[in-house]
């Protein structure tokens, strides 16, 4: 009898998971069959949607109903709190698994290269969303002195930095935000928050929704200057190519135009503004400095020679997410990915045996969570193409036990579905008490406990 394939997926985030969903619904998954294992770092699952996806936009949490359905197949396993490579590398994985997909994602914050950026002070955005988010592998509080704080970007990680700083904490109780993160927001000093990016308004990357719901909050005033308002030929292009662009180019035009109100926290959008350096004293942030710039006619923009320094005792630098290198995965520094061939590994110009990436690991840190799909259903493509056609060398142990007496073995104290939903029923159990949906629990070792039969 033909045994089914074996794959292993590193990341039970969104982009794993996807690979999971397409290998189960590949025409393998019924002759000869797949055989799935889920190994995750975290204790829980979803990856970036647990703890990059900000706690008061629950909608787009909603995608967690479609990734429990896949989860919830027979022909997959869940294992948490197993670390690569520490826990299990990629020659171990090779001994159990005919194929290995790498779906790590992008959790660091690329670097921005102005002098400055290591002052006290300055903090990268992927840090703040890990802290307001619950992560257990950061610091439990946060400094919160600044009363002006700037946030470089304009990305939607720009704007829930900015509008998570510019909120109060009473405001953000009501979601699954733990008590710590509720204290530490209660003690936060920001009055102006201002959001800076060197283009203008039609290159802005925020979603129309996103950027209105700025303007939702009783407590947050959203200020645009007028003379941050111009366009060239090529915004005018993008504007006309982009409706998504042409909507958040009109909003922004509406904000600029309307009289200002008296909602207490004040968050500024600024266009054609390049930073250049973050100013300090005694090793701590005390302004920044930009560039104006002006646009070019292609959409592009050049500096003026004008500076400008601002008043501010932080700064969120939020220009994008990068990638951790994967311990014998080449990587390339420069994208922050692993070098790949529509999601075959590459060694040099070779693809590496039976290894595979998908997500963001493969294709940077852009796009939303469902351009995810297509990334894994090529790469599963690929995996299941090298499968029949045999390049994939057979595993010495195949079989499903060899793995979980491995890490037994290793006493790897490792989670599973059942005690996803454990953990699951426990965090809605502590909101229930308050009246809320869910209070998310933020240690490693209370959520291994809680994930543990007859809790």
């Amino acid at each position: 009898m033909t045994r089914p394939v074996r794959v292993a997926i590193v990341g039970a985030g969104p982009a794993g998971i996807y690979a999971a969903d397409a290998l189960l619904k590949s025409d393998a998954a019924a002759d000869p069959g797949v055989s799935i294992d889920l190994f995750e770092r975290m204790p829980a699952p979803f990856g970036l949607i647990r703890y990059g996806v900000a706690p008061d936009h629950p909608r787009i949490k909603g995608i967690v109903q479609a990734l429990h359905q896949v989860l919830d197949k027979p022909q997959l396993r869940l294992f948490g709190n197993v670390d690569y490579p520490n826990d299990l590398d990629l020659d171990e994985l090779r001994t159990f698994y005919d194929a290995v997909i790498f779906s790590t994602g992008a959790d660091a914050d690329r670097a921005l290269d102005i002098p400055g950026h290591d002052l006290d002070g300055s903090y990268g955005a992927a840090d703040f969303v890990s802290w307001y988010d619950g992560h257990p592998d950061v610091p439990r509080t946060w400094p919160l002195e600044a009363e002006k704080v700037a946030v470089l970007g304009v990305g939607n990680v720009a704007l829930d930095v900015a509008r998570i700083l510019a909120k109060t904490a009473d405001e953000l109780l009501p979601t699954e935000i733990p008590a710590n993160v509720y204290e530490g927001l209660k003690a936060n000093k920001a009055l102006e928050v201002h959001v800076f990016g060197r283009r203008g308004p039609a290159q802005a990357k925020f979603s129309p929704m996103e950027l209105r719901e700025l303007d939702h909050s009783p407590n947050i005033e959203v200020i645009v200057n007028p003379e941050d308002i111009d366009y060239d030929e090529g915004s005018i292009e993008t504007r006309r190519g982009n409706k998504q662009a042409n909507m958040v180019a009109s909003t922004l035009e509406n904000w600029a135009i309307r009289d200002v109100g008296d909602r207490p926290h004040k968050l500024f959008l600024h266009f054609f503004e390049s930073p250049v350096e973050i100013t300090g004293e005694d090793g701590r942030v005390t302004g920044l400095r930009t560039e104006r710039t002006e646009l070019d006619g292609t959409g592009n923009v050049r500096g003026t020679g004008t500076f400008h320094d601002w008043d501010v005792q932080s700064v969120y630098r939020a220009v994008g997410y990068y990638s951790r290198e994967l311990p014998k995965l080449p990587f390339d520094v420069a994208s922050g990915t692993v070098p790949h061939a529509a999601g075959r590994v590459l060694e040099g110009d070779e693809p590496m045996e039976s290894v595979y990436v998908t997500g963001w690991i493969k294709r940077g840190p852009v796009g939303l969570i469902g351009h995810t799909k297509g990334d894994a259903n090529e790469t599963v493509a690929c995996l299941l193409e090298d499968h029949a056609a045999g390049r994939l060398p057979a595993p010495a142990r195949p079989e499903p036990e060899a793995v979980t007496a491995f890490l037994e073995e290793r006493g790897i104290r490792y989670t599973t579905r059942e005690g996803w939903y454990r953990l699951d029923a426990h965090e809605r159990a502590l909101g229930a008490e308050q009246d809320r949906e869910r209070v998310k629990v933020v240690e490693r070792e209370a959520m291994l406990d809680a994930s543990e039969a007859g809790h």
